[in-house]
This record gives C-alpha cells, structure tokens and sequence, in this order.
C-alpha cells in the first residue's frame, strides 16, 4: 500500500476513535460526576486507570516535557461568591427567605467563613492530587526517573503552582530518592510559563461572538424552579436578586466545594439537578471556546496566545534530544496557558474550528476535559538508544494517551520530526 495512503488511514482511524469516545454525553459525566459542570472548577479525575499502549519494538521512554495546571485551589477571589451571598443577606433581611433559604444561607456562612484569607491558595486535595500525578509518572517512567535522572521543574510565580510544583516533586523523590530535581519559580521566565497576550486576549469577544454567545445562552439561563425554592415571594426577589447570575453563581459556589477538603458534599449541590448542572456547563463551554479556541467568529486566534510556550518546549526538546540521558522539564502553570496550547496543537481534535457554538458538544470540545484542576499535558519521547534518530513522541493529556491532527504509521506514537514539523508551519502561518 501507498505510505501516504496508509498513513491518512491510520489517521482517519485514529479520529474516528477519537469521536467514539464522544458516545458518552456531557449529561452523563455530569450524573456521574458533578463537578464536570463546573468547567475549570473540575475536579481532578484522580482514579487514572487508562492503560498505556507498549512502544514498538526496541524503542523505550528517555524524556518528557510536561505543562501542568495546579491543583484543586480555593476559588482565586471572593468576587464570585460575594455575587449570590449578597443577594441572600438582602433577602434574608428582608425576611424573604424560604425555610430552605434559611437553611441555604447557612451553608453559604460556613462556606464564607472557611474561605477567607485562603483566596487562590492551594488546597490540601490540591497537593494530594499533584503527589499522585508524581508518583504515577515516575512508576510509569522508570526509564526516565532513574537513580541520578535529572528532573528540571519550572513553575510561575503564584503562589499555588509553586506549592503543586514542590507536591509533585517531593512525591516522585519517595519513589526514586536518588533523582536530581531542580525547581524555579522566576519572573524571568514568564513570557512563556503564563504569556497572555493583550492583543488577542481584547479582541475575543467581536460583536459577532457577542452576538453568537447571547443567543446560545438565551434559553440555558436562570432557574425559576430555584427562585420558588428559596425566596417566599419570587416576584418581589427578583427586584434585587438577579435571577441568572444567582443561579449561575449559586451552582458554581457549590461544587467549588469539591476541590476543598472543608464541607466537600455540600448540601448546595442537592439544589440542582442534572439539567441545571448541564444548561451551566453549555454556557461555559461555550465561553471558554470563544475566549481560547479557534472560533471563526473571532478571526480563530486565540490559541496563538501560548505560541511562545511551545516554540519554547520545541525548542527544549530538541536539545535535550541530543542528550544521552536528558530526563525530564516539568512545568506548572494555569488553566488559562494549558487549554490553548493544546488547541494550538490540535490534541485531540481541540483545534475545531467553527461559527456555530451548537456544534462544540457533538465535536467534542469539551473544556472540562482539558483543564480540570492539576490537569496536565504530558510529552513523552522514545528511541533505541542515544545514536537512534527516529524519535518517536506520545501525548498524554491527563495521564491519557491522545490523538495528533497528523499522520502516523505507529498511532499512539507519533515521529517527532513530523510533528516538530506541523507545529512549526503553524507557527509560521500565524500573522501578527
């Protein structure tokens, strides 16, 4: 068979694959998962069970590049809690609350209370989920985290991702004591750890996709079945209580809780069902695709954002590929770095590109699914030996093997120099 053709069919297969797993709705990850509604408030699916493809023959695991988010965190300002908490204390004073009003404030005190001063930081499941994704590496990879390996770690500046930084690393020294880890926390290397570009990061929101987004959301906001629930006289809250952004806002302060280890089945949950949990999900979905997807209806440049990161991690692999035992550059960042990158790169069929937001979920763009907390995207680089110049690459985007939009006669695996080559020309293509 003709090579070319028999790598556009092996890629074809490989999307195919891909779409399958999309047999499995947003809706019921939701009925299993609660927290896959709150887009990047997600939880970590920590119980990884997925197993890993072998190499082909004679090939083993010598490097891995790796971005990471942190981990579960408390949420980064009061501001999106304040938005519903306000609206309860005025109704409460004006004894408009509902015996399951009363009871609702309640768990909005408790929640208040254990929330303050702690805005942004790391939470104790945060450093749990990070040492597990360390040790799981490292017992992946012994080739790689060897007695005497190197391990360079990189993290931004804030506080939470050099707290992950040091959970992860310290985790892997109980698996391999004898590693040589560095880590680095530095304004210096921000201009690619967490860029955001200003240029694209304003020009997102185009009438167009203003346009587009308030008729998507028209229909999936507000709650009226919670109104009658909490307030005794709905029609006079809502002269104070803004009926989509108390709903909205409500939901998210609940299952916010599942990334803390203080109240984490809180009863907030129980006021939504999984409708509810799923008409907010499609709204962030949605949101997030126009701030950092290739949406046509913002000239499809947002994922451009992170286009100095991975000239950065091109760059890195190609000269730790020249060494005889490189080891392995772990970085850690922010949802806002992690879900653009892997558009730019098309992991997983990310890179989809339309002007119609009601075609996100049948494509499976689904944001939960790249950037829960301490989600992770992990390049793992084979070869026979030091001399062997066919490298071969597997991603991983949350300790799961993933797809590339390029062709391939080993899939999972995938050349390096092809795919060096493809993110290369589309780093090219982009026009400042």
């Amino acid at each position: 068979m003709n090579t070319k053709i028999k790598y556009t069919l092996l890629l074809i297969l490989a999307v195919s694959s891909c779409r399958l797993s999309v047999a499995q709705s947003v809706i019921d990850l939701i009925k299993q998962r609660p927290s896959y509604a709150s887009c990047n408030y997600d939880v970590y699916p920590d119980s990884i069970t997925a197993k890993l493809t072998p190499a082909p023959a004679g090939k083993k695991p010598f490097y891995i590049s790796h971005y990471g988010r942190h981990g579960s965190r408390y949420i980064s300002n009061r501001s999106g809690f304040d938005t519903p908490y306000f609206m309860m204390l005025h109704a409460d004073s004006l004894d408009e609350l509902t015996p399951t009003g009363k009871q609702v404030l309640r768990h909005m005190n408790n929640i208040m209370r254990n929330t303050e001063g702690r805005w942004g930081e790391l939470t104790g499941y945060g450093k749990q989920q990070m040492q597990n994704i360390g040790r799981r590496m490292a017992e992946r990879f012994p080739e790689v985290f060897h007695p005497g390996a190197n391990v360079t770690c990189i993290s931004t500046v804030v506080p939470r991702c050099i707290e992950s930084m040091g959970s992860l690393a310290m985790e892997m020294l109980q698996v391999c004591p004898q590693l040589h880890i560095t880590m680095q926390a530095s304004k210096r290397t921000q201009w690619y750890m967490n860029y955001q570009d200003k240029k694209l990061r304003k020009s997102y929101m185009t009438p167009e996709a203003q346009k587009a987004l308030d008729a998507y959301t028209a229909t999936r906001m507000g709650n009226t079945r919670l109104m009658e629930l909490i307030f005794k006289n709905p029609d006079i809250a809502e002269e104070f209580v803004n009926q989509e952004d108390f709903s909205y806002y409500l939901m998210k302060m609940g299952l916010f809780q599942l990334n803390t280890n203080f109240n984490r089945n809180t009863n907030l949950i129980g006021l939504f069902n999984t409708n509810d949990l799923y008409r907010m999900w499609q709204v962030d979905n949605a949101y997030w695709y126009l701030q950092h997807g290739a949406c046509k209806l913002n000239g499809g440049n947002q994922p451009y954002t992170q286009r100095h990161l991975l000239k950065k991690m091109i760059a890195d692999a190609d000269s730790c590929i020249k060494l005889p035992d490189p080891g392995a550059q772990l970085r850690f960042g922010h949802e806002t770095v992690l879900l653009p990158l892997v558009c730019l790169i098309g992991v997983n069929g990310f890179d989809f590109s339309t002007d119609n937001l009601d075609e996100l979920e049948s494509h499976g763009w689904w944001c939960s699914s790249v950037f829960p907390m301490a989600g992770n995207l992990q390049f793992i680089f084979y070869r026979s030996n030091p001399k062997d110049k066919d490298v071969l690459v597997k991603v991983l985007l949350n300790e799961v093997e993933a797809t590339l939009p390029i062709s391939t006669d080993c899939a999972p695996y995938y050349h390096w120099s092809d795919f060096r080559q493809y993110c290369l020309n589309k780093l090219a293509a982009y026009k400042q």
